[in-house]
């Protein structure tokens, strides 16, 4: 007999005889947070459809490919919901459980596992992870560093799993829609000694006690971590919730009541992943973010083509479309790149679907335009239509003319009135909105089944699941034959929706943060304020070359990443360019920095396009140059700023890539032609290399034809007079 697989199972030793241990994981269903209220009033929150298939399947999916055996799946609002579709789910299996644990009377993590506890199903060390998380990476090797580090010291109760996710310069959110995180690290030993989360700080300052740094005299202070939410624990975490009820949050009160705590000496420890996939979905921002993820295809094997449930099989076409089966589409219809068509849609005449996710069973009319939106099962869009960057809740009705401005969700079977414009950042519901709202901050598993019965009104018998199988009717906020209502912004608790929606952020929006940021470092720079990091920002005049060349490398990194994500999510130019602002206000830059690090984005974008020739590699600078020219044009107003760019050019041919180098003057000529760079430019830039080593000649005296022409050409000015 072969020996039991290390991967799916724990063994310990006791009294020389080896006892295997299932690898147990608990899941929390009930995890999200009441920004998705509009939608949880009405349905189990875990049945969110992602890419046509309901997000606790991409939990559950992970789990049993890592190697866990028992899953304990927490449910209480939706509870019965939630048990059926799990029972009627393919994932009970021999070598895979899945049980439900149902409580009615929890409204916080820490009750929920105050209730595991007792039930007394966890053996041993277990997974813990939110039913809203979606991964693709290995738990071996962190199951591997958490067990070595319980062998020697036994108060190492938690690792915690992290993944590197630099926020926004400007208004400090994480691509996921979530806040800045601030974690203290012992870069030797990965044990965490500080965490902190933006609801818990005002205006960036952080006040670290002076034990922690005298204690630890090393230390790595970080904002560019993501939390994902995915937990190694040791039994002792499930005894530390039952023996202090005042923990409800998983970080804000049990991490943080662990770190502060210096009489138990318990400890937590981070793992960081590179190339793995993990991030967990508790906004719209967050679920825009992974759902285009998952279809980009970092979430491999969690895709849509891959994950087939049931008989709604999933098909990968050219430029990354999903088609699943029995689709009816009109010829003059056109599916773009990057969208999912789910089984049994109709799609009429002249329609457009753009960046999109249409689920099962849609009626799609004609001259209807579709972009950045995701229209969940059995929804019916009518002629003439128009959904911009929305979310389409099951059943809705969308008659003709009618219109969607970015940011809108439509909650389960609303109906929108012929040619009613829905305003921006809109939440519609058949129910009225709650008068009282859950608190984002101390619940995290809120019933909201007793918000839905005090808001129907049940003078005429109706229940709440009448109303919502369609047999009441609302009064209609949303025009001729509309159903719904629009809920209002409740005051001091929607300023600003843009952060959590699948809209993309706006430029208003973006220049307001940047031109905050930029009062805020008047202020700084007059001497008026100290940063929030107590540091005085280092003048651009001084010269530190080592500090110079570290930012540096970060400020590219930083301009890299964002331009590949600009041509990912085929953002506009000008978006772009107010995006590189932000990062050169952060890292206190010029723009010949911008410049430089702009194009060496682009040539690298341009060498990583697939081509099998030269004239290949030529032609994809051409296209790539001919669509962001403007961009980097913006930061290219003088003389040393084209320099900056030829100067990085050089750079590029001798390090990163190499095979530009025979290419460079026939480049070079080009964004001349195109007014990228100007003859003063190039001319200076040869003047410059007179003195120069001839190492450092070497594109000088290849680009020597080209600067003869140049010198030698008529001025402009005698040609006319000729």
């Amino acid at each position: 007999m072969g020996a039991p697989k290390k991967s799916a199972a724990r063994v310990s030793e006791d009294h020389d005889e080896l006892v295997r241990v299932p690898l147990q994981a608990i899941l929390l269903a009930d995890s999200f947070t009441t920004k998705f209220r509009p939608i949880t009033l009405e349905r189990p929150k875990v049945l969110l459809p992602l890419a046509n298939v309901p997000m606790i399947n991409y939990t559950l999916t992970w789990l049993e490919s890592a190697g866990v055996e028992e899953v304990f799946v927490f449910c209480c609002a939706h509870a019965k919901q939630v048990i059926n579709y799990l029972e009627k789910s393919e994932f009970n299996q021999p070598n895979f459980t899945v049980t439900t644990i149902e409580s009615q009377n929890c409204v916080s993590a820490g009750d929920a596992l105050r209730v595991i506890y007792e039930r007394n199903v966890i053996q041993g060390d277990f997974v813990l992870i939110s039913g809203d998380t979606v991964s693709n990476m290995s738990l071996t090797q962190a199951l591997l560093e958490h067990k070595e580090r319980k062998k020697k010291d036994s108060n190492a109760v938690m690792t915690m799993v992290i993944k590197r996710s630099k926020t926004h310069p400007a208004i400090h959110q994480s691509r996921l829609g979530t806040d800045e995180i601030f974690m203290a690290i012992d870069p030797n030993s990965k044990q965490l000694l500080y965490y902190e989360d933006k609801a818990d700080f005002s205006k960036g300052t952080l006040h670290l006690e002076n034990s922690l740094l005298a204690d630890n005299p090393s230390l790595s202070l970080h904002h560019d971590k993501q939390d994902c939410y995915i937990d190694i624990c040791s039994p002792e975490v499930l005894s530390l919730f039952t023996d202090n009820f005042d923990y409800q949050h998983l970080r804000r009160h049990f991490v943080k009541g662990l770190l502060l705590d210096d009489i138990m000496g318990y400890k937590i420890f981070v793992h960081e992943i590179r190339a793995d996939y993990a991030a967990r979905i508790d906004n719209f921002r967050s679920y825009d973010t992974v759902s285009k993820d998952i279809i980009h295809r970092w979430t491999y094997p969690l895709v849509p083509d891959v994950m087939n449930f049931g008989n709604t099989a999933t098909k990968l076409e050219r430029q990354g479309i999903y088609r699943g089966s029995d689709i009816s589409q009109a010829q003059s219809a056109v599916v773009g790149p990057f969208s999912v068509i789910g089984s049994g849609t109709k799609i009429g005449k002249n329609t457009k679907i753009l960046n999109s996710v249409v689920g099962i069973g849609c009626k799609i009319g004609s001259n209807v335009h579709i972009e950045g939106c995701y229209i969940w099962d059995n929804v019916t869009i009518e002629d003439g239509c128009e959904l911009r960057h929305a979310i389409v809740c099951e059943g809705v009705i969308m008659k003709s003319g009618s219109a969607l401005e970015p940011g809108v969700v439509l909650s389960f079977k609303v109906v929108v009135g012929q040619e009613f414009v829905v305003p921006p950042y809109s939440q519609v519901s058949l129910l009225q909105q709650p008068v009282e709202e859950d608190s984002d901050e101390e619940l995290e598993y809120a019933d909201s089944t007793s918000a839905i019965t005090s808001t129907v009104d049940k003078s005429d018998g109706e229940t709440a699941s009448e109303l919502l199988d369609g047999h009441f009717t609302p009064a209609s906020e949303l025009g001729f034959g509309g159903a719904g209502y629009v809920w209002p912004k409740c005051e001091g608790g929607h300023e600003e929706e843009w952060r959590h929606s699948v809209a993309p952020i706006t430029e208003d929006k973006i220049l307001e943060a940047v031109k905050a940021m930029e009062d805020e470092l008047e202020l700084i720079h007059d001497g008026s304020i100290l940063p929030p990091s107590g540091e005085l920002i280092p003048n651009p005049n001084d010269s530190d070359d080592d500090d110079n060349d570290d930012l540096r490398d970060d400020f590219d990194k930083e301009v890299e990443a964002t331009f590949l994500r600009a041509v990912l999510e085929n953002i506009q130019e000008n978006h772009l360019t107010l995006e590189v602002n932000s990062l050169k206000l952060s890292y206190n830059k010029v723009a010949a920095d911008c410049a430089g690090a702009l194009f060496y984005a682009m040539m690298k974008y341009a060498v990583d396009l697939p081509h099998s020739s030269a004239d290949g590699l030529v032609q994809n600078v051409h296209v790539v140059l001919t669509k962001w020219k403007k961009v980097l044009a913006s930061y290219l107003n003088d003389t040393d700023e084209q320099i900056e760019v030829i100067l990085k050019f050089e750079e590029i041919c001798l390090e990163s890539a190499k095979e530009f180098a025979p290419l460079f003057t026939k480049i070079l000529h080009y964004m001349y032609n195109e007014d990228i760079i100007e003859e003063d430019a190039i001319l200076s830039w040869e003047d410059e290399k007179k003195d120069a080593d001839e190492a450092d000649k070497v594109f000088v005296n290849q680009a020597q034809p080209l600067i003869q022409w140049l010198k030698e050409a008529p001025e402009e000015d005698d040609e006319d007079e000729e």
